[in-house]
């Protein structure tokens, strides 16, 4: 059957350029279901809830604060090592339309686990709207996706064989997800030595993690043990810190949201209640 040529587009050229990087990486996967039950809770009573992929990316960065591990690469140049990080640098999968086509960009997120669940949502939120020149990882990453096959060949080789370089290049953890559009595992490939994606959150407040890495780093034992510490971490500090986000406005007199200023100074009123005896309540705290 006859058909017609079509130029590989930019995003399709660095979708390949990542599939190439990746292929040397011996990935293995661990499923679980984890329970955010309070997180879920959290949010539903914010009134600017952080967005998923900034809390996973948080809690990932949270846990591998004290797992030295999780911030390991493993690189062949001077010759074959493992590189730790002094800090977690996180890699977000961008989705965005440019120019009509829908394309995959990736979002650097350094020390997340120092920066406020707030600023992490902004910044993943400003690199899915402002205009790519403006984001700082997209423009490297595409002056080096617009090379000739061999040098692109060469940056690359450059940045995955290098320690220093490949924390630039591929960061120490990814976050990747299509749960919003819809349920379902999402098996993605990655330079870097690990990937967490996740999946719809389910009507009994649990959310589908698969946590793929490289057995090169580590083995299956301390990814166990990474999951369920990512799931007492959700339940635990970002949970909190969820609760110390500016609550949803109460509705006033009129019906609208009252601002900040007629909530400071709207009168507080003293009900009159009459003398009644006391009610008695029994052990369970019921009245009876």
């Amino acid at each position: 059957m006859r058909g017609k040529f079509r130029r590989i587009s930019l995003p399709r050229r660095l979708v390949a350029d990542l599939m190439h990087a990746s292929s040397g990486v011996p990935f293995v996967s661990l499923t679980r279901s984890l329970n955010v039950r309070a997180v879920v809770e959290a949010r539903a009573r914010t009134a600017q809830a952080p967005g998923w992929a900034a809390i996973f990316v948080k809690a990932f960065a949270l846990v591998a604060k004290t797992e030295p591990t999780l911030r390991t690469l493993h690189v062949k140049l001077p010759w074959p090592c493992l590189y730790e990080l002094p800090r977690s640098v996180g890699m977000v999968a961008i989705a965005r339309v440019e120019k009509g086509e829908e394309c995959v960009l990736f979002e650097r997120v350094c020390a997340a686990d120092e920066m406020a669940l707030s600023d992490v949502d902004a910044l993943i939120r400003r690199a899915k709207t402002a205009p790519l020149h403006e984001i700082p990882s997209f423009r490297k990453t595409l002056c080096v996706t617009r090379l000739p096959l061999p040098l692109r060949r060469l940056a690359w080789a450059i940045g995955l064989n290098f320690g220093r370089q490949r924390a630039n290049f591929c960061g120490s953890f990814g976050v990747t997800s299509v749960a919003a559009y819809g349920p379902g595992e999402l098996h993605a490939l990655s330079p870097g030595p690990f990937l967490l994606s996740y999946g719809v959150i389910k009507p009994d407040h649990t959310v589908d993690v698969v946590l793929r890495w490289d057995h090169l780093v580590c083995d299956a034992a301390l990814i166990a043990e990474t999951l369920t510490r990512l799931e007492h971490v959700l339940g635990g500090e970002i949970a909190a810190e969820l609760g110390a986000i500016r609550p949803h406005a109460t509705p006033g007199r009129s019906g609208r949201p009252e601002t900040g200023f007629e909530a400071r100074n709207r009168p507080i009123l003293t009900p009159i209640r009459p003398k009644t005896p006391p009610v008695l309540f029994d052990r369970t705290g019921l009245s009876p």
